[in-house]
């Protein structure tokens, strides 16, 4: 599976990035997160739809006092992610 995540709320100068890598070390997931232009941080991350559902609690779980709302848009995997990284 895919998910193309977005987040809001008070996200970006928190250290939300950073968290998300450390958070994506603990899940069999590859993909990427970013800041978005509208102060959003956007996350795309591929693997087994149970551990992308537990990767994206633990983020929410981690940044709790700073996560607004959660978007997912969810699809098919493309296979083009490897690791997890900062873009």
């Amino acid at each position: 599976m895919r998910y193309d995540i977005t987040f809001t709320g008070r996200v970006q100068g928190v250290g939300f990035r950073w968290t998300t890598c450390r958070v994506a070390e603990r899940f069999d997931v590859a993909g990427w997160v970013r800041n978005e232009p509208d102060g959003s941080v956007r996350c795309v991350i591929e693997g087994d739809a149970a551990q992308l559902d537990a990767f994206v609690g633990a983020v929410q779980d981690e940044m709790a006092g700073n996560v607004g709302e959660t978007r997912i848009r969810r699809g098919a995997a493309r296979g083009e992610l490897e690791g997890f990284g900062i873009r």
